[in-house]
């Protein structure tokens, strides 16, 4: 059988990212093999991203502004209230929903005693300093927390909450349940129980 290293490193190296298995990573490599235009075009979208891409210095995104991100250059949104969530792709979802005009704050993970992620693995220090400095004439009321419903973001959810609460700031948690339009037929046990958990009146 016929061993290519440099064609090898890269089926390894694209079956290293997420969703990506060993055998989308050989088509997608002998797609770049088959398209020069497309290595040359990805060789230089990945130099541009590794040069200008950073973490903003207040919430933590990735912004390729000089400090801080659009969301946290924007005066018009409110100061009083911050959603906290898991990666930087989250603050995308929930500016879709069009339904949060605040701020953000991202904690790069959530809290895997199995994976060995601990708090200070997170972002969680640079969060409570934020309110700290925030006392002063617009202080932060509210924290949104906007983590998966799994099993680390739960553990992240009842940790912060705990540590929010004892600074006598209110702790919210996005509703989860059954999602709108779905066949109840078709929804798995543990969603359906926190579907009962958040249940509203009507």
């Amino acid at each position: 059988m016929l061993r290519i290293a440099a064609l090898e490193k890269l089926v390894h190296q694209l079956n290293r990212l997420p969703g990506i298995g060993p055998k989308t990573a050989q088509r997608l490599a002998y797609q770049i093999l088959r398209e020069p235009e497309l290595s040359t075009g990805l060789q230089e979208a990945l130099v541009a991203v590794r040069e200008t891409v950073h973490l903003c210095e207040r919430c933590f995104s990735y912004t390729d502004e000089p400090t801080a991100c659009r969301y946290c250059a924007d005066t018009s949104r409110k100061d009083d209230v911050i959603c906290v969530v898991e990666e930087p792709s989250d603050i995308v979802r929930v500016e879709s929903s069009g339904a949060f005009r605040g701020r953000y704050h991202v904690l790069h993970g959530a809290i895997s005693p199995l994976d060995g992620v601990g708090p200070d693995d997170l972002k969680i220090r640079e969060l409570l300093s934020r309110i700290e400095e925030s006392q002063g004439s617009a202080p932060i009321t509210e924290v949104i927390l906007a983590l998966d419903p799994d099993l680390e973001g739960d553990t992240t959810v009842l940790y912060l909450a705990k540590i929010l609460t004892e600074r006598g700031l209110k702790a919210t948690r996005i509703a989860s349940g059954v999602p709108l339009g779905s066949d109840i037929d078709y929804v798995d046990d543990r969603t359906l129980g926190r579907a009962l958990e958040n249940r509203v009146e009507l």
